[in-house]
C-alpha cells in the first residue's frame, strides 16, 4: 500500500470530538449544580408555605422573606393605578397586572393583582382617590430582573419585572422594596 492510498489520522475530527466531550461534561457538572440550587429553593418554598401567613410589615425586615405567605392591606387596591406586565400563563397570553402599595415606615411594595387574559378586554376602574382599604394574601418573591434580552416597556406594558422602572411609572417617589407579593387572592376577582 502507499502513502497515497493509506488512510490519514483524521486530527480535525479528533479535535472536534474532543470539545464536543468537553463542552458536555461542562453542561453535565452545570446541570447537577443547579439541580441542588433547585431542590433547595423548592425545600424553601415548601416550608414557607406551611408557615401561616404573616403580616407584610413583619416580614419585610427580615433577612430572607422569600417565598412567606404575607397579609396586605392596601389602600384602594381595587381601583389603583397599574402596569401591565406582558406573560404567558398556563399557555394564555395575557398580562399581570402590577400595583403600587405603601407600606407604613417600609417604603413602597409592588403588588402583582394577577393574570388577566389577553381575551379580556376590561381592565379594573382606576381612581386615584380611592381610599377603601383591600386586603390581600400572597407570597412574597424577589423577581428575577429583565436581562439584555428584554425588550423596553412602552409605556406602561412592560416585559419585564424592572421593579425601579414600574414604581416609576406608577408615581413611586420614595424607596421602593426589591420584593414583589403575588397575590393569591384577587383585588379584582371579576376580571380573572
Amino acid at each position: 500500500m502507499t502513502d497515497a492510498a493509506r488512510p490519514r489520522f483524521p486530527l480535525v475530527l479528533t479535535v472536534v470530538a474532543v470539545l464536543a466531550l468537553a463542552l458536555l461534561l461542562t453542561l453535565g457538572v452545570w446541570q447537577a449544580q443547579r439541580l441542588q440550587w433547585k431542590l433547595d429553593l423548592i425545600a424553601r418554598s415548601e416550608a414557607a408555605a406551611r408557615q401561616a401567613p404573616v403580616p407584610l410589615e413583619a416580614l419585610l425586615p427580615l433577612e430572607d422573606p422569600e417565598f412567606r405567605q404575607a397579609i396586605v392591606t392596601c389602600r384602594g387596591l381595587n381601583t389603583a393605578p397599574f402596569v401591565e406586565l406582558q406573560t404567558i400563563d398556563d399557555g394564555d397570553a395575557g398580562v399581570r397586572l402590577i400595583s403600587a402599595c405603601p407600606i407604613e415606615g417600609r417604603g413602597t411594595v409592588l403588588i402583582d393583582r394577577g393574570f388577566v387574559p389577553a381575551e379580556v378586554a376590561d381592565r379594573p376602574a382606576v381612581r386615584a382617590d380611592a381610599a377603601m382599604p383591600v386586603v390581600i394574601a400572597g407570597v412574597v418573591r424577589r423577581p428575577s430582573p429583565p436581562n439584555a434580552l428584554t425588550p423596553p416597556p412602552s409605556g406602561k406594558l412592560f416585559y419585564g419585572r424592572d421593579q425601579t422602572a414600574m414604581a416609576e411609572a406608577l408615581g413611586v417617589t420614595g424607596p421602593v422594596s426589591p420584593y414583589t407579593v403575588y397575590a393569591t387572592t384577587s383585588a379584582n376577582p371579576e376580571l380573572t
